[in-house]
């Protein structure tokens, strides 16, 4: 049975950034942001995992996901009209944090298997139809179904499959 997981999330979203080695092969993430927001969303995933009845996690299965994230609106922004956020930070990072936040609290097996974004999107509070009211991300995770409704299942993996170049 597949269902619908929708969570919001309430923190300050933190994207992915790059890594620093520190010695004998250990990367960590350059950013102190990401750990705190990686935890808000784990945390969220989890207590929504455990809320939906009959739903077996991790999704292994072709999926369709939307994220929409708000972030906090610079004090020096238009107050009375719409603004977007086209600056920092890259909505592919926060995706990807998001992404990796969502695997370790075991909402899919692999967010290889996200094939379709309905929406990916940065706002501010209140300027747009899909905004929380103070800085987070709001996502919506679902199967794709096939006509009939049906959950599309994950074929098996091809492998030694020879790759054709064409010139």
């Amino acid at each position: 049975m597949s269902s619908t997981l929708r969570l919001i999330v309430y923190g300050h979203p933190a994207p992915q950034g790059s890594k620093r080695h520190v010695g004998n092969g250990v990367m960590v993430e350059s950013s102190k942001h990401v750990k705190p927001w990686r935890d808000d969303v784990k945390n969220a995933a989890e207590k929504a995992i455990a809320d939906q009845l009959g739903q077996t996690y991790p999704l292994d299965e072709p999926l369709v996901v939307r994220m929409v994230f708000t972030l906090p609106k610079p004090a020096s922004a238009p107050k009375r009209r719409r603004t977007w956020p086209c600056r920092t930070p890259d909505l592919s990072k926060l995706i990807r944090s998001t992404e990796d936040a969502l695997t370790n609290a075991g909402v899919w097996r692999d967010d290889a298997r996200v094939t379709e974004y309905e929406r990916a999107a940065k706002v501010y509070p209140g300027e747009d139809p899909e905004a929380l009211d103070a800085p987070g991300v709001r996502i919506t995770i679902r199967p794709i179904l096939t006509p009939g409704g049906r959950a599309v299942q994950t074929p098996a993996p091809v492998r030694d499959r020879p790759e054709v170049i064409v010139p």
